[in-house]
């Protein structure tokens, strides 16, 4: 079924919504649960829970992408959890790694400044993003958005893991200095 006919359902309060939701788009927010969660329960219910907070939220939000729309839905419960349960002494997933890596080009500061920046960082990275080839900008989202394993991307890049390493090694190291060209205190 189309995206458009799926968020009219949604619209319409029709239940069916869920159902072609989970048809279309299941598999992708279990991935992205996955990766972050590393526990097959968690992540299917980070993924049930997507649906009810796509329910909750169509209408009054009219999604232009959908599957976009799910997938940061699913992947915002899925760092939730992942924080609920690290600080439970659980855990697992590959979202230590991947936020360590990333902790040097962007900081945790929670200043008033920094926080009324976020926007304009996040502006930023978005157009380092799109100066990158597809090929490293791939490499980038489905590491730090996505949080892939390193030994899946050298999978689906027919790349080797180290130079998928190195690869992420020089766009960190390139993003900070687009950043701090900037103006982004890092």
């Amino acid at each position: 079924m189309e995206d458009k006919k799926i968020v009219e359902l949604y619209w319409q309060r029709n239940e069916a919504a869920i159902t072609e939701t989970s048809v279309k788009y299941g598999k992708y927010c279990t991935a992205i649960a996955m990766n972050i969660l590393g526990i097959y329960e968690d992540a299917e219910e980070c993924v049930n829970d997507t649906y009810v907070g796509a329910w909750n939220s169509m209408p009054p939000h009219k999604p232009n992408v959908l599957k976009t729309f799910l997938g940061r839905i699913t992947r915002n419960l899925s760092f939730n959890r992942y924080k609920h349960d690290r600080a439970d002494k659980r855990g697992g997933g590959e979202v230590d790694a991947v936020l360590s890596e990333l902790e040097d080009c962007v900081s945790g500061k929670t200043s008033v400044e920094e926080e009324l920046n976020r926007q304009e960082i996040a502006k930023a990275i978005d157009d380092f993003l799109d100066s990158l080839s597809e090929k490293k900008r791939s490499i980038f989202v489905l590491r730090y958005w996505y949080s892939e394993s390193i030994s899946e991307i050298s999978k689906q890049f027919n790349m080797k893991e180290g130079a998928v390493s190195m690869t992420l090694n020089r766009l960190r190291a390139d993003l900070r200095g687009y950043l701090y060209e900037r103006g982004f205190e890092i």
